[in-house]
């Protein structure tokens, strides 16, 4: 897996008369990876759907590899937000997975015996084998994250973009998905997830970008972890308490789980 940097340039999108994000100008690394961070409508999701085209770009340019990612749509997958899916869909768990094949295999083609390996191999991967005929809405909350993670992986993207991909998961679903983070960055894969987790993303992102309709900073944690840049970023939202030498952050309503707290 051959990574390719992502240079957003000047970019502002949204809908209708107003953008949500303004004036993005960003260079992400290739085989890194970065957690997107800011309160609640300020932009994140907007961020990551102008990348793959799902939300209208005003202005500015958008590129993987010094290309447009209109013309290499192949190499980026896409894991939404749980809210956004249709779980009564009457698909199981293994087709679901599937579609992430159909860019490689064609919508009027149909799967083969390496298709139905990747799919098998991808969801022993994250732990779903044992579901592979169970209908999507019939699975848990982190199982179905686990499937959605699969069909990515099946894509054999070198781009990944993931909406909150812990929000509602349990805590062995949390870690799987970070060490499939750290695997799929050491083989090449630029990763951006947006997520509320500020002190699991501190520890483990490559690089944090702090986003309130633009960007408030990029870089990595050390660098831009600091309180003004979270003052800045979440404002009267943001609140630190210092406890025996621990600091818990509370943002826009919602918290670490240092702790399990």
């Amino acid at each position: 897996m051959n990574g390719s940097a992502l240079e957003l340039a000047g970019v502002s999108a949204g809908y209708g008369d107003g953008s949500v994000i303004q004036d993005v100008t960003l260079s992400v690394p290739p085989g890194s990876l970065t957690a997107v961070i800011g309160p609640n409508g300020s932009g994140k999701s907007t961020l990551l759907k102008s990348i793959l085209g799902l939300t209208p770009t005003v202005s500015g340019d958008i590129t993987l590899g010094g290309r447009s990612v209109d013309e290499q749509r192949e190499q980026v997958a896409y894991v939404p937000q749980r809210e956004a899916v249709d779980w009564s869909f009457p698909v199981s768990a293994q087709q679901v997975v599937l579609m992430g094949r159909y860019r490689r295999i064609g919508w009027l083609r149909w799967p083969g015996a390496l298709d139905a390996t990747a799919v098998g191999d991808a969801l022993a991967r994250v732990g779903m084998r044992d579901h592979a005929v169970h209908q999507i809405g019939a699975l848990s909350g982190g199982q179905q994250q686990r499937v959605f993670l699969a069909r990515a992986l099946v894509q054999q993207a070198t781009l990944l973009l993931l909406d909150e991909p812990m929000t509602g998961v349990d805590q062995t679903t949390e870690q799987l998905i970070q060490t499939l983070f750290a695997e799929l960055r050491d083989a090449g894969a630029t990763i951006l997830y947006a997520t509320h987790d500020l002190e699991s993303a501190s520890e483990s992102a490559d690089y944090l970008c702090f986003v309130n309709r633009r960007i408030v900073a990029f870089g990595p944690p050390a660098e831009t972890f600091t309180p003004p840049v979270l003052h800045e970023t979440f404002g009267g939202e943001l609140l630190i308490v210092a406890d025996e030498g621990h600091r818990h952050v509370h943002a826009g309503g919602h918290h670490d789980r240092e702790g399990d707290a």
